[in-house]
């Protein structure tokens, strides 16, 4: 018994060991079965409480903590792993019972320091707790700044597209504001950024894939849906008028559907590599015009005409709605329009700016 109290102490150390390592050192997507279980454990009740919400506002407060929550919870998992690794390896190293040998562990662990023993073999398994728990306790608030600071620059780029565009963002209603206040000469700067943008998104969203959770500080933001509206922008683009500069629409595109594929390998989603231009799209050619129409309205120039500019459209929309669509519905993104839909029904939210808000009486 004490040799299998060893084993399952020994595998249980290194296992957590290397979910630590996962998550918060080696700096490339390498997933951690422990670190999605927790946070699976950790979404399904929030999840539940969510689905019975009737507005977007009251689905935010609910979710919003949910992220951070569950990096608490990480960290409380991995030094409870640890305990229990701990103590089955005093067990098997020394005739202490279980109860002394977690009393034993937890003291080295937690470097408290109460409980010791001058046995050879008890004093290695005990110095190794003591390095593990301030290490790990360490490393997590080293990774936190890393973190936050990934999700800070995110942030103020879908803040910098609301101010611009309104909230929730609209592809259609980029291109019309840009219109309308007479920018759209600087499109293409809008699609360089977001191009970088993307790629930043893509490195931090895959290394630490619990960014993806993380809810921007107003219920109407979300990364995702300024980067479909974005992408809808360009595509728009291309598709209306093929006599302005490409070269940054397509190459925003791109990065993109990269960003959203590179996700959706680190979570596991399929999706199809190598779509066709001719594949269908959960959009709707009548929303499509409703867009085209919303455009029209505002003296949008147009060099195509809607039939003409459709299967353009589509050709480049089939590369990323289904995986945009997916991964909205599953981290319950702001019911924004061309952004499919969500676990439960509900309305569908227009862009609008403060101004188009009642003033305060």
């Amino acid at each position: 018994m004490r040799v299998l109290a060893g084993v399952v102490g020994f595998v249980v150390v290194v296992g957590i060991f290397s979910s630590v390592v996962r998550t918060l050192v080696i700096p490339r997507p390498t997933p951690s079965g422990f670190t999605r279980l927790v946070q699976k454990l950790l979404h399904t009740p929030f999840q539940l409480v969510a689905d019975r919400c009737r507005t977007p506002e009251a689905k935010d407060r609910v979710l919003g903590p949910l992220a951070p929550l569950s990096i608490l919870l990480t960290l409380v998992g991995w030094l409870l792993f640890f305990l229990v690794g701990y103590a089955l390896l005093e067990v098997a190293v020394s005739d202490l019972g279980p109860a002394d040998a977690a009393r034993e562990a937890g003291s080295s662990l937690l470097t408290l320091g109460f409980a010791s023993a001058d046995r050879g073999a008890l004093t290695a398994v005990d110095f190794a707790a003591a390095a593990t728990g301030p290490i790990t306790v360490g490393l997590l608030v080293g990774y936190l700044p890393t973190l936050y600071g990934a999700y800070a620059r995110r942030e103020s780029e879908v803040t910098l597209l609301q101010s611009r565009t309104g909230d929730p963002p609209w592809g259609p209603e980029i291109l019309t504001r840009y219109a309308q206040v007479d920018l759209l000469d600087s499109l293409p700067d809008l699609f360089r950024n977001w191009e970088r943008w993307a790629a930043e998104v893509s490195e931090s969203h895959t290394t630490y894939p619990v960014l993806v959770h993380f809810r921007s500080p107003r219920a109407s933001r979300n990364w995702l849906i300024a980067m479909l509206a974005v992408m809808d922008a360009a595509a728009l683009q291309l598709a209306i008028n093929p006599s302005r500069p490409q070269a940054e629409a397509r190459l925003a595109l791109r990065a993109g559907f990269v960003c959203l594929r590179e996700i959706a390998d680190s979570k596991g989603i399929p999706y199809d590599p190598d779509p066709t231009p001719c594949a269908p799209v959960e959009l709707s050619y009548d929303e499509f015009l409703d867009g085209i129409a919303h455009m029209s309205g505002q003296n949008f120039p147009m060099e195509r005409t809607p039939e003409e500019a459709w299967p353009q459209f589509r050709g480049w929309r089939v590369n990323y709605e289904a995986l945009a669509y997916r991964l909205a519905r599953d981290i319950d993104a702001v019911p924004a329009l061309w952004s499919g839909p969500r676990r439960t029904s509900g309305p569908t939210l227009a862009p609008r700016t403060p101004v188009d808000r009642k003033p305060l009486v």
